[in-house]
């Protein structure tokens, strides 16, 4: 069995003090793809190399306390790529890839738009910007698993307001879209919906801090593993763990068959 747990930390030092790096080891992943750092190379602390995983590869943002993402691993990489060749986007920390044999583990940050107008310009470039790796990825004959936060709810089933919501940075028609593009397009797939196609509240991972969003489930899935078809058909089960809080988003775990060697 290959796990693959991916989470948006919402900062690394926060996740750390609610208790993260206490509940990883027990989980038994291989793989723990992780999103908004909020920290950089040097003040990533100590307590978040846990001794489960033997690499730990981060792609830090320019600006403090901004982004960045990680990947965990019980094995040393083969290679390991930060930045998908876009200066406006890799300086924000958005893209990391560690390959190991012919798979390849990617922990994708896309930019929110939901604070200005200006972010979700922001946003559309680099959804445009990404869309050649994409591409590359699909056409490398490589099995990939691209987990993170794609800040994206494709269906009126992946959020509890999709009606009001439709105007809104997250749903936007253009935003939803893309993502079909990618699936119809180039054949990815998106993982924990073909294991539960009908699945709505359960499935969600992330909670507005507004109102009580959290207690009374009025969330948004916005976090994904999209892989290609050979290993997305391997996957067994799926869950969103939410007995813990370590984010304003919960762990997505993916249990594959195979392993990482």
């Amino acid at each position: 069995m290959l796990r693959i747990i991916s989470l948006n930390l919402n900062g690394i030092r926060s996740a750390a003090n609610k208790g993260l790096f206490d509940w990883l080891p027990g989980q038994n992943a291989d793989i723990v793809c992780v999103q908004e750092l909020k920290a950089q190379h040097q003040d990533i602390p100590t307590v978040a190399r846990p001794s489960t995983f033997v690499a730990a590869h981060f792609h830090a943002a320019e600006k403090k306390g901004y982004s960045g993402v990680g990947v965990y691993a019980r094995q040393r990489a083969d290679q390991v790529i930060e930045g998908f060749g876009n200066p406006e986007f890799d300086a924000e920390g958005r893209y990391i890839q560690a390959d190991f044999g012919n798979l390849s583990v990617i922990s994708l940050y896309l930019p929110s738009g939901s604070s200005s107008d200006e972010r979700q310009q922001a946003k559309f470039r680099c959804m445009e910007a990404i869309w050649p790796r994409f591409v590359a990825l699909a056409n490398s004959g490589r099995e990939v698993v691209i987990c993170g936060d794609w800040n994206i709810a494709h269906t009126e089933k992946d959020l509890k307001n999709w009606k009001s919501n439709q105007k809104n940075s997250g749903f936007l028609p253009q935003e939803r879209a893309w993502l079909t593009r990618l699936f119809d397009e180039l054949g990815w797939v998106d993982v924990h919906r073909r294991l539960q196609p009908e699945a709505t509240g359960e499935a969600y991972t992330w909670w507005s801090n507004r109102g009580q969003a959290w207690a009374k489930n009025v969330g948004w899935r916005i976090d994904y593993q999209i892989a290609t078809p050979g290993i997305a058909a391997s996957a067994r089960c799926a869950s969103v763990y939410k007995s813990e809080r370590f984010s304003d988003h919960a762990p997505l775990v993916i249990d594959y068959d195979g392993s990482l060697s």
